[in-house]
């Protein structure tokens, strides 16, 4: 619908009579002969004055005002004009953004909202829902679905507050009211402009009620005039001239309410003369109208109504200021055919006339033509319905979808012609176009399609039809293919066999365990994605992990399914192959020389066994390392694993062969009987086979007598598991367990060895700390139980017995935490031992506990005691500076030698080297304080170089010959002085690197010494190695040196700078290319080089030259191009670029070419420049020129879609007023002043807003609708 003044039902039932015209800015009347004057032209604009500004736009079905409803829910229906509708796109109608923005509008208001299209193109919409929702809807609609315009209105800056009202419920009310969006300054901002944006309807509705809050608030005269709404337009004159006269005349404001607005208030303000010289004849005009005008009612086709408005009501305008008749239209959504017209007698006729010949202007017929051949009657791009409508424009032309008729509006004459044409066109595409349809499984459908339509666009373009597949809610079975009838039957043929194809589809699931998925996925599904580009048409659908399923299921092509199953499953069997695991136990002591310095011997097994070997953590008791991969490869691990243990300590290994059937019961419940026999044989590794292999081969791993040791037991326990098998169980305290033990096992040896039985004690890791667990014959578990349970009964007794301890030695036994008398209560049965206090002197030593314990635990302390007694002091000078490296990183050769021989060891404090060394005392005949004292013996030890070692003497005499053996040697090795920076490497890396790998201290010399002696610190078993290291090094860092020496051939070549860029390339990407492939450096001259030809090459001499070759091909080929200039129309320059240039690089790409496009602001705007190889240069051409052609049927199309879309009346005054002369007034300021009067062609004085728009072009379909 157009923007005309419409009435509602309920105004038009309360006057009888139709709509206000519309307002229209500016009178349409011609020009005097006479030259006006320069104030009739410019007239000064009144001091409160306001005058029209714009054209008003008429209602519409937007502001009907709806009847209200007892019911709680509403309906209103808005309409939406096809030139504001902000999506166009009649094919998308009902889906894509229009759509979305709909369901949105539902959701956030809770309207319910139904779009239909009106034959003029135009949107109409039906809300209902709650009178709040509607209203919400209503102004998400305006905002969302209509182009949104802007103004601006001025009123007093102290006015502001009172259209905010309190808490900004005006403002808000007055946005929903008007559904506009209006922006009020801040107060600190200057401005007195009030911006509004929405449809040009709401921004009349807005600015009148801002400018009514305005003139309430001013505080001159505010005068109100009742004024029935169909004497408005009187009073306004056609296109708002009248009310503008007044205004000018009296210099009041006079706001006259829009006609989709209903009211009949007009409100003037002013000064109170003005305001009563405009009361005065507004009221005159209305009394002498009211008694002088007559009404006439006609009936008029309600089809034929939107001709009498015209476009923009403009129709109803002219007539107004023909006639001085009103004529008013019943509303749109009234079923009346009568329109009234209101004005003198005399006039009535000729106005009546006007009506007659306006409704019956335009006829409407149609012509049967099967809807799915419309479009190829329009044509591609509209170009078969433009020759058409460029011939009789003033004919509309409106394809319906689904309905197999063209409907045709427009003049009598022209519409017969343009009949008989399209009559003729139909029943030729009915001649040789046809269609089919053919029957396909809608579950089928999507692959037709493909993904992103792949598929069904591949047939389109292939076979030039079209192909209508249903969507899924129709579910439909039929597939419409149309257009040339062997495309049509081609096309036909192919969809048939995909979708026999598809029907030969086949589901196989396949067993994957769980374990696998996520390895067969990938990281990041990159695994998978590559299975999924082998086998396109296949789909693999993993289970969800929470499923825990192992089914893979297989969809596609039999063929195609099979070769997946073949693939997955090699995989499968890959990774089951390689997840092969084997655990070796090694002793905990041997795991960092397995791991090596920096984790090299470890990393080196790794790599070349190709497994993954997992270590336990150092804090954990586990000594099992556990190795995955090929079994082959997983087992060469081990034997090398098992070989640096074995090369490390004296470990043997031997297999006993016993029964399969008895590996279980050997083993216990979770490995109780193994691990006793494994901990009471100094912990050798008892490893059995596999369950249910049926190998009886058992393997002992371990020093030699504990493994021989360790097979007596195993046999033994074979023995009695194969006669007759007794357990029995009794409990104890925990702490009573190692007493029961004993040092070293003693206590229980005695009693196996007595009974014959074997007794297994509770590991840590065990929930039930006080079961022990006797083995063996009924008779043999039966001694043992009964001396155990003496035993255990005896330890219940608790004694209290005393020892005398020499006070000097208490010291050793409290200090650090009373660690000693915790490891004697852990050992003896929780003997609890107490000291006298410190102060009191006394050597009386308290023990509590069982009796044997106390015993046991008394004995100790004696032999710790008489250790103390015989304990000496020793000394060992080494120099200071080897002392760090004596105890090693943290200390862990010094704590071992403390260890090994049970001494303790005391290193000096550290001497400080800035220190001045202690002057002697000045002496005085010999004497120093009445003494005389010994000279200092040059030879005698520094105390800082003095190791003190405390223990029994020949504990100590091992240690001291244990730590003489750590300090460091230190060898000389001759190494070229310039190989030293390379040795020592980035910031030290290389040099430091060396140390770590063979433990020893590698002193470089000061470069200023020129020296070529490296000096190597260390073990003397490390040193050797070390040198090989460093020699080895040498030896490389020379090859390197030699190699620098022949890449460093340099060689240039003479290039003109123009072809520079093009040996570079995009983003020097031929240049890298050239650089990669031959393994050169290639440099450019800088800019402010003298020599700007010259390209230098370095590398090895054959590559450079092959580089430079290289270049030189490039550079041949280069100057064998040619240049050439073509005109393209500018306006397709930016089509043939495209996004980003990437329609310009393709082309450039396919042809070998450089393009050229002309600068913003170049002499030539169409001119662009082709260069390359001369046949080349001319392919490109005829492309460009064939895009240029296809291009500009778009832009001329487009110039006319938007002709099509400018107002009607604009486009005729533009062809009425001709090429322009100027505009000339008399008694101007400058023809009385010195200055020269402004020159009309001059752009300095008249500059330009913008380019001249030509008057439009028909659009190809027809005329715009109103």
């Amino acid at each position: 619908m157009s923007s005309v003044a419409v009435l509602t039902q309920e105004s038009f039932n309360e006057h009888r009579s139709g709509l206000l015209p519309e307002q229209v800015a500016g009178p349409s009347g011609a020009g005097d002969e006479d030259l006006p004057t320069y104030k009739d032209a410019f007239p000064p604009l009144p001091e409160k004055a306001s005058s029209p500004e714009g054209t008003q736009e008429a209602g519409n079905a937007w502001t009907t005002k709806i009847r209200p409803l007892k019911s709680s829910v509403i309906t209103q229906v808005f309409h939406v004009p096809l030139e504001e509708r902000k999506y166009k796109d009649i094919n998308q109608f009902g889906e894509g953004d229009q759509a979305k923005v709909c369901v949105d509008i539902m959701h956030k208001t809770g309207a319910h909202l139904e779009l239909s299209m009106a034959k003029d193109q135009g949107l109409s919409i039906m809300v209902s829902g709650k009178p709040d929702a509607v209203m919400k809807a209503r102004k998400e609609i305006v905002s969302r679905l209509q182009t949104q315009a802007s103004a601006t209105v001025a009123i007093p800056k102290e006015h502001h507050r009172f259209v905010i009202g309190k808490n900004g419920e005006k403002l808000q009310e007055l946005e929903l009211k008007t559904a506009t969006k209006i922006q009020i300054p801040r107060p600190d901002d200057p401005s007195n402009l009030i911006k509004i944006s929405g449809t040009k309807e709401g921004l009349e509705k807005a600015k009148h009620e801002i400018l009514l809050i305005s003139a309430e608030q001013d505080k001159r005269a505010v005068e109100r005039v009742n004024i029935d709404k169909v004497y408005h337009p009187f009073i306004t004159g056609a296109y708002n001239k009248l009310v503008g006269d007044m205004m000018q005349e009296t210099g009041a404001r006079i706001n006259v309410p829009p006609p989709s607005v209903n009211k009949t208030e007009i409100v003037i303000t002013g000064e109170k003369e003005q305001v009563a010289l405009a009361v005065a004849m507004i009221k005159k005009i209305y009394e002498e109208k009211k008694k002088n005008a007559t009404t006439i009612a006609v009936e008029v086709k309600k089809s034929q109504h939107k001709y009498v408005i015209g476009p923009k009501g403009n129709t109803l305008q002219e007539i107004l200021e023909k006639t001085g008749v009103s004529v008013e239209i019943p509303p749109t959504d009234s079923s009346s055919e009568t329109v009234i017209l209101r004005g003198e007698p005399d006039r009535l006729g000729q106005a009546l006339t006007e009506v007659y010949a306006k409704a019956n202007s335009y006829t409407v017929s149609s012509v049967s033509a099967p809807s799915w051949l419309h479009r190829f009657i329009i044509g591609k791009k509209g170009q078969n319905l433009a020759k058409i409508t460029q011939q009789w424009p003033k004919v509309h032309i409106e394809f319906t979808e689904g309905e197999d008729k063209i409907t045709l509006e427009g003049p009598t004459k022209d519409i017969q012609m343009v009949q008989s044409q399209i009559e003729a066109i139909v029943s030729d595409l009915v001649s040789r176009m046809d269609y089919t349809e053919i029957s396909v499984d809608p579950k089928f459908h999507r692959h037709l399609i493909g993904k992103g339509g792949a598929n069904i666009n591949r047939i389109k373009e292939q076979h030039k039809v079209s192909v209508r597949i249903p969507p899924d809610n129709e579910k439909s079975n039929l597939i419409r293919i149309e257009g040339d009838p062997q495309g049509v039957q081609e096309a036909k043929k192919e969809l048939l066999e995909l979708a026999s194809r598809m029907e030969n589809e086949r589901t196989k699931d396949m067993i994957i365990e769980q374990r696998f998925h996520r390895a067969i996925i990938g990281q990041k599904g990159e695994k998978i994605k590559e299975v999924r580009d082998k086998f396109p048409e296949v789909i693999i659908n993993f289970p969800d992990p929470a499923q825990k399923s192992d089914i893979v299921q297989l969809r596609g092509p039999r063929t195609e399914v099979e070769k997946c199953t073949k693939f997955m499953q090699k995989m499968v069997a890959e990774m089951v192959e390689n997840s092969f695991s084997v655990s070796v136990p090694i002793f905990k002591q041997f795991h960092k020389n397995i791991i090596g310095k920096g984790g090299a011997n470890i990393k080196k097994i790794r790599e070349e066994t190709n497994t993954k070997i997992d270590l336990p953590a150092e804090n954990s008791n586990s000594e099992m390392i556990i190795i995955t991969g090929k079994k082959a490869n997983c087992e060469a691990a081990r034997s090398r694993i098992l070989a640096i243990q074995k090369e490390l300590a004296n470990i043997t290994e031997v297999e006993v062969s016993i029964p399969s059937k008895l590996h279980n019961s050997l083993i216990g419940s979770k490995g109780r009987f193994v691990r006793s026999i494994m901990e009471e044989c100094g912990g050798v590794h008892i490893h059995f086979p596999t369950e249910g292999s049926g190998i009886d081969a058992v393997t002992i791993r371990g020093p030699a007598e504990e493994v021989e040791k360790a097979k007596r037991q195993l046999l033994s326990l074979a023995e009695e598991k194969q006669t007759k098998s007794h357990t029995a169980e009794l409990r104890a305290k925990p702490e009573y367990h190692k007493f029961l033990i004993g040092k070293g096992g003693g206590n229980i040896r005695k009693v196996r060895d007595s009974t014959g039985a074997r007794i297994i004690f509770p590991t840590a890791e065990d929930k039930d700390q006080e079961l022990i667990t006797v083995v063996g014959t009924e008779e043999a578990v039966r001694e043992a139980q009964k001396e155990l349970e003496a035993l255990i009964k005896s330890l219940d007794n608790v004694v209290e017995e005393h020892m005398v301890v020499d006070p000097k030695h208490h010291r050793y036994f409290v200090t650090r935490r009373g660690q000693v008398l915790r490891e004697i209560a852990e050992e003896y049965g929780g003997v609890m031992v107490s000291f006298p206090r410190t102060a009191s002197q006394s050597d009386n030593v308290t023990l509590k506990g069982a009796k044997d314990c106390v015993e046991a635990a008394k004995k100790r302390m004696l032999e710790i005691i008489e250790d103390l007694e015989a304990q000496v002091t020793m000394e060992c000078v080494i120099p200071q500076k080897f002392h760090r490296s004596i105890m090693g990183p943290k200390g862990s050769r010094v704590q071992a030698i403390t260890r090994e021989h049970n001494v303790q060891i005391k290193f000096p404090e550290r001497e400080d080297p800035q220190a001045p060394p202690a002057e002697a005392p000045v002496q005085e005949n010999g004497e120093a304080n009445g003494e005389v004292k010994e000279p200092v013996d040059p030879a005698a030890p520094k105390k800082c170089d003095v190791i003190v070692l405390s223990g029994r003497k020949e504990r100590c005499e091992a240690a001291v010959e244990a730590l003489k053996a750590l300090v460091p040697v230190t060898i000389e090795v001759e190494v070229p002085f310039e190989l030293h920076r390379y040795i020592i490497g980035q910031k030290g890396s290389g040099i430091r690197k060396m140390m770590d790998e063979f433990e020893v201290n590698i002193q470089v010399p000061a470069p200023d010494l020129q020296s070529d002696i490296i000096s190597i610190t260390g073990l003397a078993n490390h040193l050797e190695r070390a040198k090989e290291g460093l020699l080895e090094r040498v030896k490389e860092l020379q090859a390197e040196q030699e190699d620098r020496a022949l890449r460093s051939f340099k060689l240039t070549i003479t290039v003109d700078p123009k072809y520079h860029p093009k040996i570079i390339g995009r983003k020097g990407a031929i240049i890298t290319q050239i650089r990669t492939e031959h393994d050169v450096n290639i440099q450019f001259p800088e800019k402010n080089d003298e020599n700007q030809d010259q390209i230098t090459i370095t590398g090895y001499e054959q590559n450079a030259i092959a580089a430079r070759d290289a270049i030189q091909a490039i550079v041949d080929e280069l100057e064998e191009m040619i240049s050439e200039d073509i005109t393209l129309d500018s306006r397709v320059h930016a089509r043939i670029i495209g996004a980003r240039g990437k329609g310009i690089r393709k082309i450039m790409d396919e042809f070998k070419v450089d393009l050229r496009f002309p600068q913003s602001g170049a002499a030539d705007p169409n001119l662009v420049t082709v260069t390359g190889r001369p046949e080349m240069v001319d392919e490109a051409i005829d492309h460009l020129l064939n895009l240029e052609e296809e291009y500009m049927a778009d832009v001329v199309e487009n110039e006319s879609r938007m002709a099509y879309m400018k107002p009607h009346s604009a486009a005729a005054a533009e062809e009425s007023r001709g090429p322009s002369k100027g505009f000339v007034v008399r008694e101007a300021p400058w023809t009385t002043a010195s200055e020269k009067a402004p020159d009309m062609s001059s752009s300095e004085d008249f500059p330009s807003f913008g380019a001249p728009t030509g008057p439009p072009k028909p659009s190809p379909w027809g005329p715009k609708r109103f």
